[in-house]
């Protein structure tokens, strides 16, 4: 039986991405670093110190990954105070309350540092929903490994085949898989082309497609145990 549905938040929750790889790119050049649009979409979905450690190696940087990265974050969560710009995708916030009201167990796990996942839910009015936030910066593996799945589903004390994520990169589907999880993969053309064929099912909408797949997931479990 599914009991607890796991949500990424960039690209499933917010549709923040252009903006992560808008300010990424003003940074990028800043510091002297060339880096392809394909090459940058292949961080999506990843912690920054992942994508800042891959940076650093490449090119060489003299500042430390934390360094990098805290001057990314900074730069980040200083545009959203300033412009006040959180996106949500369309339909999100209806779907998380009604998921709250079917009683499953609601856990964000986001390559974001907590404080901009707080500030996400909270602005959005769906902070009561969610009974776990998790940040990348809690495990030590950034996705696409399963770690911070596996976090998740501990802090619900729920089992990874009781959970269902929903995942709009190819990175965080592949690490839900491999944690033991149902994949729902979201294709939010703001991530780019990003490969979901591992997940479970495909969707272009958090709407009531949403909400159906996972009743279907459900009965399917019922069918099973009859």
């Amino acid at each position: 039986m599914i009991k607890a549905i796991i949500f990424d938040m960039d690209g499933v929750i917010i549709d923040s991405e252009p903006i992560h790889i808008k300010l990424e790119e003003e940074l990028f050049k800043s510091l002297g670093v060339e880096i392809s649009e394909d090459e940058h979409l292949t961080f999506v979905g990843t912690s920054s110190y992942y994508m800042w450690r891959k940076v650093k190696e490449k090119f060489n940087l003299s500042q430390s990954v934390e360094e990098l990265v805290e001057i990314d974050r900074k730069r980040y969560l200083e545009h959203v105070l300033k412009t006040g710009e959180i996106i949500p995708i369309e339909g999100i916030t209806e779907t998380v309350k009604k998921l709250f009201e079917k009683e499953y167990r609601l856990a964000v796990a986001s390559s974001s540092p907590i404080d901009v996942i707080e500030l996400v839910v909270k602005k959005l009015g769906i902070d009561n929903c969610f009974e776990v936030l998790v940040s990348g910066d809690y495990v030590k593996n950034s996705k696409p490994a399963p770690d911070i799945f596996l976090y998740a589903a501990d802090k619900l004390k729920v089992k990874p085949h009781e959970c269902v994520v929903i995942e709009d990169s190819y990175n965080g589907v592949h690490g839900a898989k491999k944690a033991g999880m149902k994949v729902i993969g979201f294709k939010n053309p703001n991530s780019g082309n990003q490969d979901l064929s591992e997940a479970d099912f495909i969707i272009d909408s958090l709407g009531e497609e949403l909400l159906e797949i996972i009743d279907e997931l459900n009965n399917a479990e019922d069918v099973v145990k009859n």
